[in-house]
């Protein structure tokens, strides 16, 4: 894939605005000095109009005809000019008016006309006036019309606009080349945040998950919310790799420790020979080991079945967390009859949580199991079902041996065992709260335990109640449950 700069392309993308808002200036430009050079001009070229037909006087002749006094003018000789009197009579005109060609047409068009002679252009202004002859005399004197003619060349107006422009131009471009300079300079500082940022992200590996944003990246109001969220992204799955890990590990020296049981009862057996009674004894023995290896492997792939789930929806599951608890109750009735126990289930009409049957009941029985495991005879386990905030709660309590404090941070823990001398007494692989764990997060629910040696043990569960099937009917009456199985 064909990688870019990013600041690269930032200044090239301002420099072409900028160019083209120079060019758009320069347009401007040149649009404003014509328009007010020509203003000027005409202003100009008006003036010595009226100062060619002020030169037009009496010939004092017996007609009382008007002349063109040349003496009475000084104009440019670039300039061409023509004035005639009301019967077309020539009164003067310039010397280099040869080769004019201005129709009568022409003339009467408009009072402005755009002319090319002697391979020059000439703005032309057609301009009339009038003279009066003896004005002393009797009725104010004889009214003489004249019209007049007068051009003068543009050349000059364009050289001074062009000139113009070009300062502009110049300008321009000088104003380009520092302001590109100056914001490549801003650029390269402004995105040194942003370059720290990915040299920080690079150095992040596997061996190597340290990510500590510098104080210049966090004051940055874009990229404080980027480096946060990769940092508690690198946070979080520093903590899942060394949990994976170290399940690894635990599940590795789990496997090994029933394995090398296994074949410590096999190798026990084949070292001489036995009687009948002795073999069997030993397959049932052997047996046994693989049933817990069975069971270990079960509990793994069953941890990593409910971890890899996607959360679902909350409205699309809606489950009864009491009928779910009081079937496990009913399962366990047996087991908790042989240990001489007591299981209680209590709640009072139904409570609808977001969560699966089938994890209820995984998440119930793992919690049953592991308060009768801590439980001697004549105990009770209580199921108590309820609702707390907005939230559906389970707690599991029992009154055994309890768990000492120091031990309470890792009981969630895989493979975690207080006593593991315990296990194969119990049954237990260390996976079963951490089961629950999963559940209960992967529901965006929460799970405590609080317990005290000698006292007992309290695991309190919250789930999220579904919100849909809770507006169904709770008049039921209070629930409670007794299993009491005190066999001898």
């Amino acid at each position: 894939m064909r990688t870019y700069s990013l600041r690269r392309r930032l200044l090239i993308s301002v420099l072409v605005v900028q160019s083209v808002m120079a060019v758009a200036i320069t347009g401007l430009a040149v649009v404003y000095e014509r328009h007010t050079h020509f203003r000027a001009f005409d202003v100009m070229l008006r003036g010595r109009a009226d100062s060619l037909l002020g030169a037009v006087q009496d010939s004092e002749d017996a007609q009382d005809n008007v002349m063109l006094d040349g003496t009475e003018i000084s104009l440019p000789e670039a300039d061409i000019y023509q004035v005639s009197d009301m019967k077309g009579r020539l009164l003067g005109r310039s010397a280099n008016w040869s080769g004019v060609g201005l129709s009568r047409e022409r003339l009467n068009a408009a009072s402005f006309l755009k002319l090319k002679l002697h391979g020059k252009s000439y703005r032309v202004l057609k301009m009339g006036g009038l003279r009066m002859v003896d004005p002393g005399d009797k009725g104010g004197g004889i009214a003489r019309y004249v019209t007049g003619v007068y051009g003068s060349p543009v050349g000059g107006v364009w050289r001074a606009v062009w000139r113009a422009v070009a300062f502009y131009a110049v300008v321009s471009v000088a104003l380009l080349a520092v302001s590109g300079w100056l914001i490549f300079w801003m650029l390269d500082r402004g995105l040194a945040p942003l370059r720290e940022l990915a040299a920080e992200t690079s150095g992040v590996s596997v061996r190597s998950w340290d990510f500590v944003p510098s104080e210049r990246v966090r004051r940055v109001e874009e990229l404080a919310p980027v480096a946060g969220a990769f940092e508690t992204v690198m946070r979080g799955l520093e903590r899942s790799f060394m949990q994976q890990r170290q399940f690894v590990s635990d599940a590795a020296h789990e496997l090994k420790t029933a394995v090398a049981v296994t074949k410590s009862s096999v190798q026990l057996l084949g070292m001489r020979r036995r009687t009948v009674e002795e073999y069997e004894a030993g397959l049932e023995r052997v047996s046994l080991d693989c049933e817990r290896t069975q069971e270990i492997v079960g509990r793994m792939l069953m941890l990593a079945r409910v971890e890899d789930e996607v959360r679902g929806d909350a409205h699309a599951r809606a489950t009864d967390m009491v009928r779910e608890v009081g079937r496990v109750a009913e399962e366990f009735e047996t087991m908790a009859a042989a240990k001489g126990l007591t299981l209680r289930v209590s709640a009072a009409g139904r409570v609808m949580v977001a969560v699966g049957a089938e994890e209820l009941r995984l998440l119930g029985s793992n919690l049953i199991l592991n308060a009768m495991q801590h439980s001697s005879g004549g105990g009770e386990v209580r199921l108590v079902v309820g609702r707390e905030e907005g939230f559906a709660e389970l707690r599991v309590e029992d009154d055994g041996s309890g768990i000492a404090k120091e031990a309470l941070p890792f009981v969630f823990d895989r493979f975690y065992r207080e006593d593991r001398s315990r296990s194969r007494e119990t049954g237990g692989s260390g996976l079963g709260l951490a089961i629950c764990k999963a559940i209960v997060m992967r529901s965006c629910g929460e799970i405590a335990m609080e317990s005290e040696v000698g006292v007992g043990t309290k695991v309190r569960v919250r789930l999220p109640l579904n919100a849909d099937a809770e507006s169904g009917d709770f008049s039921a009456a209070p629930r409670e449950k007794t299993a009491r199985l005190g066999l001898e």
